[in-house]
C-alpha cells in the first residue's frame, strides 16, 4: 500500500525532524544541548518497575525473522487462562491515528523487563512489562508518509534504534535521551522512512519507501555507534515509465530485513506502482521491485536476488520480512507478499525451490508477465484477487518443519487501466490462516477466518496466535489448524503482537470500520497462569 498526498514537502519534513530532534538530544549524528524533551518522566535510573521474565528481542523475535516466540511459557495447555495485565493508551496527536491506518502498526520489543514500541506520530514509548507504566517516552509527533508504517524500534545493547520520516536516531534504552540523530540520510525523490530496522553487528539496517526519484527506495546500513553510511543500495534499475508518469513512487523495503549467518542482509522489496495502461504499454522487468534482494550485509554488494513478479501493475510487492531456515542441511531463504505466494529460494544463489500460492486467486497471476510479453488482454472493468490489500500482508513464522501464513482475501476491481490501484471492492474482506511443510511448499492444513488477519502469524510452543482487523486475537493448534483461543481485544487492530514469557502484548490501535470497532488506541497485555 502507499500514501495518500498532502504531505509536507521533503526540505521542510527534514528541517522539522532535525529540531525535533534536536529536543531529544541535538541535530545531526552528535546530539547537543540539554536533552529535555526526550525521556521525559524517565524514572528507571532510580525507582525501576518490577521486572518480569521473558523478552521479545528484536522485530520478528529472532534475527532469522522466524516469530517463533523464545522462551514462551504459553501453550494449549494454559492458553484459556490468558487475562487482561494492563493498559497502556495512547494520547495527543497520537491518539488521533493517521488515516486510514491508525496509530500502531509495529511489533512491540521486549528486553529486561522492558516494552519499547513506536507509534505511527513516530512517538517512541517504553512501558514496564509487569505493570504497563510509562518509564519515559520520546515524542516527535511526525506521522508517517508512505502509507501503513509500520515504523517501530530495534533495540540493542541498551540502545533504542528507530526513524522518522526523514531521519534516523539512536536514544539510550533506560532514559529515552538520544544519542544521535541523523536527517541527512535521504535526499528528494527517495521517499521516506516507514520500516522497523534490524541492527547487528555494529550496523543498523533500514530502508526509505516509496522512492520516485530514478533508483526508487534506498536500502541503507548505518554505522551503529553514531548514525554514519556505511552504505546504500537503490532498489530500481533500468527504465521505470510507469513510475515516472504517476510522480508516485516505486521499490524501496516496508518490513525488517534478515540477517543471515552468512553474512548477508535480504530485504523484501516494494513494487514499482504504475498503473495497467503504463505496464501493458511500456512494460519492462523493474529490478528489483517485487524482489527478494541479497545483499553483503558488510558492503552492501549485490550476491543475488528473486524476483517474485516482473512488471506487477497490482501494487503487490514481496514486502514480507524473508526467514532464514535450512532443509536437508541447505541453507534458505523464504520470501512472500502481497501476490500471495510463498517462495523458498536458496540462501547461498537465490536459485527458486519451491513456490506455494496462498489465500484466494481468481486466475490472473500471470497477468504481468503477459503485459511484459506483448500478449496482455486485460480490459476494464478487472477484478483482482489477491487484490492490493493481500494475498500476504504481514509477516510469515516458521516452527520445526513447518511455515505459518496468514493471508488477506479481498477481490478489488479496476474501474479504469489508467488507475494506480484497484479500490473498488469486488467482495468480502475475510482471510486464511495455513501452514506449509518447509520442504515442499505442500499445505499442510488451511483455516478461514471471516476477517483480515493483519497480526501477523506468531508461533508460542504448539499454538500459532494472529489478530483479526476488527479486534480479535486467535490462537489455533499449529499441528491441525483448530481455532483453540479467542478474545474479543478493546479495539481494532492492524498490528503484529509480541509474546514474552507468559504474557501476549498486542497493539490495538486502527482506525476499524465502525464506531464500535476503532479509535481508542491502546496497547493491551494478557498473562497467563
Amino acid at each position: 500500500m502507499k500514501a495518500s498526498d498532502g504531505r509536507l514537502p521533503v526540505a521542510l519534513a527534514a528541517a522539522t525532524a532535525t529540531l525535533l530532534l534536536a529536543a531529544c538530544g541535538g541535530s545531526g549524528n552528535k546530539p547537543t544541548g540539554p536533552l529535555a524533551a526526550c525521556g521525559s518522566g524517565a524514572k528507571t535510573a532510580t525507582a525501576p518497575s518490577p521486572v518480569s521474565s521473558g523478552s521479545w528481542p528484536f522485530p520478528n523475535g529472532d534475527l532469522a525473522n522466524t516469530r517463533d516466540a523464545p522462551g514462551s511459557m504459553i501453550s494449549s495447555a494454559n492458553v484459556s487462562t490468558l487475562a487482561p495485565a494492563w493498559t497502556f493508551r495512547l494520547t495527543g496527536k497520537a491518539a488521533e491515528g493517521i488515516r486510514p491506518y491508525g496509530s500502531l502498526a509495529a511489533n512491540p520489543i521486549v528486553q529486561n523487563g522492558i516494552v519499547y514500541l513506536q507509534d505511527l506520530d513516530s512517538n517512541v514509548y517504553a512501558l514496564a512489562l509487569s505493570t504497563g507504566k510509562l518509564e519515559w517516552q520520546c515524542r516527535l509527533d511526525m506521522p508517517e508518509r508512505s502509507g501503513p508504517g509500520p515504523n517501530g524500534v530495534a533495540v540493542v545493547d541498551g540502545v533504542v534504534y528507530g526513524a522518522s520520516p526523514t531521519a534516523v536516531f539512536a536514544l539510550n534504552g533506560t532514559t529515552g535521551r538520544a544519542i544521535w540523530a541523523n536527517s541527512k540520510l535521504l535526499s528528494s525523490g527517495q521517499g521516506t522512512f516507514g520500516i522497523q530496522p534490524q541492527v547487528a553487528n555494529g550496523r543498523v539496517y533500514l530502508a526509505s519507501q516509496y522512492g520516485s526519484a530514478p533508483g526508487g527506495g534506498v536500502l541503507l546500513a548505518l554505522k551503529a555507534s553514531n548514525g554514519a553510511v556505511l552504505w546504500r543500495f537503490n532498489t530500481v534499475v533500468g527504465p521505470e515509465p510507469g513510475v515516472q508518469a504517476l510522480g508516485l513512487g516505486a521499490g524501496g523495503a516496508w518490513e525488517t530485513p534478515l540477517l543471515g549467518s552468512d553474512g548477508s542482509v535480504t530485504y523484501g522489496i516494494g513494487n514499482p506502482y504504475q498503473t495497467p495502461a503504463a505496464a501493458i504499454g511500456t512494460p519492462a522487468r523493474l529490478l528489483y521491485t517485487d524482489s527478494a534482494v541479497n545483499l553483503n550485509a558488510a558492503t552492501g554488494k549485490l550476491r543475488w536476488y528473486y524476483q517474485g513478479v516482473t512488471n506487477d501493475f497490482k501494487d503487490y510487492d514481496m514486502q514480507a520480512s524473508p526467514i532464514s531456515a535450512s532443509v536437508d542441511g541447505v541453507p534458505v531463504v523464504i520470501g512472500s507478499g502481497k501476490m500471495g505466494y510463498v517462495y523458498e529460494m536458496n540462501a547461498k544463489t537465490g536459485k527458486l525451490i519451491w513456490k506455494t500460492p496462498v489465500g484466494g486467486h481468481n486466475g490472473y497471476d500471470n497477468d504481468s508477465l503477459l503485459a511484459l510479453e506483448h500478449s496482455s488482454t486485460v480490459k476494464a472493468p478487472y477484478t483482482i484477487l489477491p487484490g492490493n490489500l493481500g494475498g500476504v500482508l504481514t509477516n510469515l513464522s516458521l516452527a520445526d518443519s513447518s511455515i505459518y501464513v496468514v493471508t488477506c482475501d479481498l477481490p478489488l476491481t479496476y474501474t479504469n487501466l489508467t488507475e494506480p490501484a484497484a479500490v473498488k471492492a469486488a467482495g468480502p474482506a475475510t482471510g486464511q490462516v495455513k501452514a506449509l511443510d518447509l520442504a515442499t511448499g505442500k499445505v499442510e492444513w488451511d483455516t478461514k477466518v471471516p476477517q483480515l488477519p493483519l497480526g501477523a502469524a506468531t508461533v508460542s510452543n504448539d499454538l500459532v496466535f494472529t489478530t483479526l482487523y476488527k479486534g480479535v486475537l486467535i490462537a489455533l493448534d499449529r499441528h491441525t489448524g483448530n481455532v483453540v483461543y479467542r478474545h474479543r481485544l478493546p479495539t481494532s487492530t492492524n498490528a503484529p503482537i509480541a509474546i514474552a514469557g507468559n504474557t501476549v502484548i498486542v497493539p490495538a490501535g486502527a482506525l476499524g470500520t465502525g464506531k464500535e470497532e476503532g479509535g481508542n488506541p491502546q496497547v493491551v497485555a494478557y498473562t497467563a497462569r
